[in-house]
C-alpha cells in the first residue's frame, strides 16, 4: 500500500508527557511539556520548547533553570490540566494537589508526586518560531527511592510512565527488550542449552 504524503507537522510520537517546574519552592509554577528530549550524553543535555506567551516562559528565561518531572499514567488528569490552565490565573500546584519540594542544585522545585525529576540549567535559548527552545544541561537527577532496587538500578517500568502522541495520552506498555539485546551473545547454561 502506498503511503499518503502530508505537509510537514509535529508528528513525532510518542513523546514524554512531562511536568516542567520553574520559579521557587515558595512560589512554584508548573506547565505541561511534550516537546522535550535528550540532545547529548556528555555532558547530559536536554531541551524544552515553550511558547513565549506561556506564563512560565519569562520565569525560565529570567532564572535560567527548570526541572523536568516525569509523570505516571495515574497523573494524566493533572498533566492535562497543567497544559490547558495558566499559572497567571490559578495555583496549579494547589489545584492538582502537588507538593513542591526543594531541588538540590536549582531553585526551581521538584514535584514530590513524580517518580523522577531532572534538574536543568539553561545554556542557550532560541526563538524558533512558535516556540522558544531552552537548551539546558541536566545537572542532577532526583529519583524516588521506591523505584531503585538493591543494586542501585532505577526501574522505570515500575513507574508506570505516561506518554503523549498527537493530542492523546497513553500509558507505556510492557518492556520489549533492553539496549543491545539484538546483538547480545546468548548465555550457555550448565546443560549446554543456549538461552537469551
Amino acid at each position: 500500500m502506498p503511503k499518503q504524503f502530508w505537509k510537514g507537522s509535529a508528528l513525532l510520537a510518542p513523546v514524554p508527557a512531562t511536568l516542567v517546574t520553574c520559579g521557587t519552592t515558595e512560589k512554584p509554577n508548573v506547565l505541561t511539556i511534550g516537546w522535550t528530549g535528550i540532545v547529548c550524553t556528555r555532558p547530559p543535555m536536554t531541551y524544552i520548547s515553550v511558547r513565549p506567551e506561556r506564563f512560565s516562559h519569562d520565569i525560565i528565561k529570567k532564572s535560567g533553570e527548570f526541572v523536568i518531572n516525569l509523570t505516571a499514567s495515574s497523573m494524566v488528569r493533572e498533566v492535562d490540566l497543567c497544559g490547558v490552565k495558566s499559572g497567571r490565573d490559578i495555583d496549579k500546584f494547589a489545584a492538582c494537589g502537588f507538593h513542591a519540594v526543594p531541588a538540590v542544585k536549582v531553585a526551581a522545585p521538584l514535584i514530590e508526586e513524580c517518580p523522577v525529576s531532572l534538574e536543568c540549567k539553561v545554556t542557550e535559548s532560541r526563538l524558533l518560531g512558535s516556540h522558544t527552545m531552552f537548551l539546558a544541561e541536566i545537572i542532577g537527577v532526583d529519583a524516588d527511592e521506591k523505584y531503585i532496587d538493591s543494586k542501585g538500578k532505577l526501574n522505570l517500568q515500575q513507574c508506570g510512565l505516561a506518554a503523549y502522541a498527537h493530542g492523546e495520552y497513553f500509558a507505556l506498555g510492557r518492556k520489549l527488550g533492553d539496549f543491545g539485546f539484538s546483538v547480545r551473545k546468548k548465555k550457555k547454561h550448565k546443560n549446554g542449552v543456549k538461552h537469551g
